[in-house]
């Protein structure tokens, strides 16, 4: 049993590792804390896809599908820039922010890449 369990746990480590990798490209700069919180707190960011991600004072935050229908709940920027969102329906995810090249790019524990279309200020 104690074998079985040991194997367990060795079998994990390696999607441990990949999942805190966030599939970095080599152009790839990770944004500090400060940055990420500069980048979001009070901030809607618009994908090339129309969905909206507001975060609001307070930690409130909400995604808007181009569809317009909504998702709710609270999000938290940790000590090394780590986004993450408890929704409301018990669903949780955590994303990084990098500069890549000109753009700004959400990356998703899952490998997934999202780049930030730019406000119309910039």
């Amino acid at each position: 049993m104690v074998r079985i369990f040991c194997l367990a746990v060795l079998w994990s480590l390696p999607t441990v590792a990949v999942a805190q990798d966030w599939a970095l490209r080599a152009d790839d700069r990770l944004l500090t804390r400060d940055e990420v919180a500069q980048l979001t707190e009070g901030q809607t960011l618009v994908f090339y896809d129309d969905g909206r991600s507001k975060f609001s004072a307070g930690g409130a935050y909400s995604y808007t599908y181009a569809s317009g229908q909504s998702a709710f709940g609270r999000y938290r920027v940790e000590v090394d820039g780590t986004v993450c969102i408890d929704y409301r329906n018990g669903f949780s995810r955590c994303d990084r922010y990098v500069e890549s090249g000109s753009r700004i790019v959400m990356l998703t524990e899952k490998g997934e890449r999202f780049p930030i279309r730019p406000s119309a200020s910039d």
